[in-house]
């Protein structure tokens, strides 16, 4: 995540970092202060699960495995396994359901069909 040089000095140096620093060195996507119920994370994770949880699951579940399995590889396979993760949200009711909301200017009403 880091390159090799910054991965060296961290483990050589056997470095902790500060929330920010790991925020910084991009090894996490977020940083919070401790809040007095010591639970600021869990609750800035609450947070981005709330913005996850509208979108279709069927889409989140082949953005999933295209991101995972596409970072391993070379970019044209990259793209072949995007393609065919799209190709498997084409044909879903969730799909259309996303467009019609779309065209209705509504939040959709994903089902996982």
């Amino acid at each position: 995540t880091v390159g090799v040089s910054v991965a060296k000095e961290l483990i050589f140096a056997a470095r902790v970092l500060s929330g920010e620093e790991a925020k910084t060195l991009g090894l996490v996507n977020h940083a919070v202060e401790q809040n007095p119920s010591g639970d600021a994370a869990y609750l800035r994770a609450l947070d981005l699960a709330r913005e996850f949880i509208p979108q279709g699951p069927i889409a989140m579940r082949m953005a999933k495995l295209a991101i995972d399995q596409g970072i391993e590889v070379d970019l044209k396979t990259g793209l072949a396994i995007e393609e065919a993760c799209y190709s498997q949200v084409i044909p879903t009711k969730d799909r259309l359901e996303g467009l019609l909301a779309f065209r209705e200017k509504r939040p959709p009403r994903f089902k996982g069909e």
